[in-house]
């Protein structure tokens, strides 16, 4: 194993994504891509000074996001193991999905919010979409205390 992508989203989760990378890409050699993807600003309507605000909003939301993947990247790094970040703007399941194509990556550790069925029905995983077309392994780390939840009641 050579590289293990790793799809942050800066949220509760992200620690224990990379975390769980970590601990793999040590114990197979690996090294680690962080990957952070900007989502589009949909919009509806025609109004141009809303879409110069919101073009000034995005421009923030993708400085802040580097700034961050600085960050991560500066901290994964002092666990002595190689790592990269890759920020992209766009749709976040085709762009993982095209980063680990051609970066050739072994595995991807992506992070899921343990949302519900239906959020997911309405607005989507991510994590789901993932699963659905990678071509490499995936594995999904689930929220914390996910397992507490879930385990059946013992007698």
């Amino acid at each position: 194993m050579k590289t293990i992508l790793v799809p942050v989203d800066f949220s509760a989760i992200t620690a224990r994504v990379i975390s769980t990378a970590a601990d793999l890409a040590r114990a197979h050699k690996a090294g680690l891509v962080l990957l952070n993807v900007t989502p589009p600003i949909t919009m509806v309507g025609d109004d141009t000074a809303y879409l110069e605000s919101l073009g000034v909003l995005y421009d923030l939301e993708s400085k802040s996001a580097a700034k961050r993947l600085d960050l991560l990247q500066r901290a994964t790094a002092k666990r002595g193991l190689p790592v990269r970040v890759v920020h992209l703007s766009g749709p976040a399941v085709p762009l993982i999905i095209d980063q680990a194509r051609k970066l050739r990556a072994d595995m991807i550790v992506i992070g899921s919010h343990g949302h519900t069925a239906f959020y997911d029905l309405l607005v989507g995983s991510t994590a789901h979409g993932v699963l659905k077309r990678a071509t490499c392994p995936v594995l999904v780390v689930p929220p914390a205390g996910a397992a507490r939840r879930r385990a059946p009641a013992q007698d």
